[in-house]
């Protein structure tokens, strides 16, 4: 271990830096210091999509990676991810063994390798390519704070999206997918079997249209093109659109939240929820409103 750790030296970047990555410089707080180990190149930013899931990944989710990843690594899309058990290693190992290039943010520090079973996998990032990043010191070990603390960061530099295999219904995974809502990133989600626990989280936010269901790499290089398509038509809003879409990208509302939110008289506010609606801009269920657009 010694050997790995000054074989790669530890840098620094500060967000002034020119190449502080531009998608993470945009979210809300992000670090104001990053340390890294391997290859900072500009190159590795231009591409990101976050691939993030359970910790206890079944064979069906391993299946979806070995089935995906390769074809995001052909479109030369970096594979972000969290470095931990399961999809998050499984993501990161794919990439590597089709030649793609993949960026690990760890909830501790950069000379701690948790969980210690990766070490194999921390050498291989490295000796790949690719890039082990951390807000921490050195030094600093774990603890329960700074896994979701890490999740803003992945979810900051995945400038193309959050593709989520597999979550329970209180995984992590669904912490980095509601910062990504926040940061306006898209969501993709794997279905999976309705009988499965870690399918529950992934089902739910496809259930409640807040995420696009992923079935082949094609419907996220789709969701690229409609990415697009919505950023001009987000330009093209009123001041009282783009609060509403501001109010719904933290989490669904009905018709009174946000005329309350927005001090916005309730008749005058449903005459433009309906426009947005025919616009495929929002939608609503159960009496609450969603946002369709990422």
């Amino acid at each position: 271990m010694k050997d790995l750790f000054s074989n790669w030296p530890i840098n620094t970047i500060e967000i002034d830096d020119e190449n502080y990555p531009s998608s993470l410089k945009k979210i809300k707080k992000p670090p104001i210091k990053l340390f890294y180990r391997g290859n900072f190149d500009k190159n590795i930013f231009e591409k990101c999509i976050a691939v993030v899931g359970s910790r206890k990944n079944t064979k069906y989710g391993q299946s979806v990676l070995e089935t995906l990843v390769p074809k995001l690594v052909n479109q030369k899309i970096t594979i972000v991810s969290g470095f931990m058990f399961g999809i998050d290693s499984l993501a990161h190992l794919s990439c590597i063994e089709y030649g793609g290039k993949t960026i690990a943010v760890l909830g501790n520090g950069l000379n701690v390798i948790y969980p210690s079973s990766n070490n194999k996998l921390y050498s291989q990032i490295l000796d790949s390519g690719g890039l082990i990043m951390s807000e921490y010191e050195s030094d600093f070990k774990p603890v329960l704070w700074s896994f979701p603390q890490r999740n803003r960061i992945v979810a900051g530099l995945s400038n193309l999206g959050i593709l989520v295999i597999e979550a329970g219904e209180k995984s992590g995974s669904l912490i980095t997918a509601r910062i990504g809502m926040e940061e306006r990133r898209k969501i993709y989600c794997v279905p999976g079997p309705i009988n499965s626990n870690v399918s529950f989280g992934t089902n739910q936010l496809i259930k409640e249209g807040l995420a696009k269901m992923v079935t082949t790499v094609e419907d996220i290089i789709e969701g690229q093109k409609d990415k697009h398509s919505q950023m001009n038509l987000f330009s093209q809003m009123s001041s009282d659109e783009k609060n509403i879409v501001g109010q719904l990208g933290r989490e669904p509302m009905s018709a009174d939240e946000l005329s309350k939110n927005l001090k916005i008289e309730i008749s005058s506010l449903l005459t433009r929820l309906s426009m947005m609606e025919m616009q495929g801009i929002i939608e609503e269920h159960g009496g609450k409103y969603y946002l369709t657009i990422r």
